[in-house]
């Protein structure tokens, strides 16, 4: 495909896009808040070869206690207390369900 149309006018092609495939958020009543989202990339690559980018926060406000996410440089990983380390990803059930058990256990639930 040339990048140029009949009349000279300079194609854009669009970019393809993350969908957006899970989503979820609660507030606690100690104004704790949990929040998840994943993503579904257009394409797989070395850096996420499940597809899939992924961003799960509790904490409060400015605050994170836990966080599991892969930002573009850094792979899989969580964060706990400000500590930082690498994580396994297996499924994105997964994924969630270890997430909520840390969580659990932090608010003293497990």
């Amino acid at each position: 495909m040339t990048p140029f149309c009949e009349y000279g006018i300079i194609r854009h092609t669009m970019t393809k896009k993350a969908t957006l495939v899970f989503e979820d958020r609660m507030e606690y009543p100690d104004g704790a808040i949990l929040e998840m989202r994943i993503w579904k990339l257009p394409e797989r690559n070395e850096e996420r070869p499940h597809g899939l980018k992924y961003s799960l926060f509790y904490g409060f406000s400015g605050e994170r206690i836990i966080g599991y996410d892969n930002e573009r440089g850094k792979g899989d990983h969580r964060h706990c207390h400000g500590q930082e380390e690498p994580y396994t990803f297996s499924t994105a059930e997964r994924l969630v369900a270890d997430f909520i058990d840390d969580v659990e256990r932090e608010r003293g639930e497990k």
